[in-house]
């Protein structure tokens, strides 16, 4: 098992690798080093031959990655047509890797951690996981990650959740009904559940597995792609500025429901 001072784990067995989302006590929230990693190790992981899948999860049981973290400090450049958004490239499909990822999800799954999500091929949670989108509480657009879950969820659970903020939160057992989540387990047999998935697919021919997650991602890529060219407007439009937000996200009580 390997670290990396972004708070990254990463291990690899029988063709299978691991990667922890290490930085349990911000709730694996991804910080600027953090995402260059993660882009990083996406990259890396194309041309290990001895990698034919992928199972990404997060360190604990309080969450499986709650975005991006707060306290990271993204620069933006002066031109009201480009906005930087450093979780764009965190994902692998994002850095052309085709091997398959399944996502664990152990706790919270909120806001940016959908990027991740709308990027693995298929997610298993623990009993107690938890989803929910708390942009428009705190005056920001949801796109990315409502685009994200668009391709996953009927059109209005992915309304409601991104609507409802951060006053709902959906439950394991909700987001297997509705298509999000493939299979819920005890929080202690995540991992297991997650491992034997993976020596499934990896024991099948890893260039038939990759042909046919890049057959089935092309067939939702075209609208994904269209959705996705609107976001960066609708977010520049949208976005209170940064200072509303901050307020916002002080000043709201911490209270929800579970559905």
């Amino acid at each position: 098992m390997t670290a990396s001072p972004a708070g990254l784990r990463y291990e690899s067995k029988d063709g299978i690798a691991v990667v922890t989302l290490d930085r349990p006590a911000r709730h694996n929230a991804i910080d600027l080093t953090t995402a260059a990693e993660l882009t990083a190790l996406w990259r890396d992981v194309r041309f290990r031959d001895d990698i034919n899948v992928i199972v990404l999860t997060g360190a604990g049981d309080q969450a499986f990655c709650t975005g991006i973290d707060r306290t990271a400090e993204v620069p933006q450049p002066a031109s009201p047509y480009s906005t930087d958004d450093p979780l764009l490239a965190i994902g692998p499909k994002a850095n052309d890797l085709w091997k398959p990822v399944i996502a664990a999800v152990n706790g919270m799954a909120c806001g940016g951690a959908f990027y991740l999500l709308g990027e693995s091929e298929f997610v298993i949670a623990a009993e107690h996981a938890t989803f929910f989108d708390p942009h428009t509480t705190y005056g920001m657009v949801s796109a990315y990650e409502a685009i994200s879950m668009a391709q996953r969820m009927p059109y209005g659970e992915v309304m409601r959740m991104s609507l409802m903020g951060t006053a709902e939160r959906i439950s394991a057992r909700r987001a297997y009904e509705t298509g999000l989540v493939s299979e819920v387990v005890p929080g202690p047999a995540l991992l297991d559940a997650a491992l034997r998935a993976a020596a499934v697919i990896a024991s099948h021919p890893t260039e038939a597995v990759q042909g046919t997650v890049r057959a089935v991602w092309s067939s939702r890529e075209a609208a994904r792609a269209q959705a996705l060219a609107h976001a960066p407007h609708l977010i520049a439009l949208g976005n209170l500025p940064p200072d509303r937000q901050t307020e916002l996200f002080t000043g709201r009580s911490r209270h929800f429901r579970v559905r």
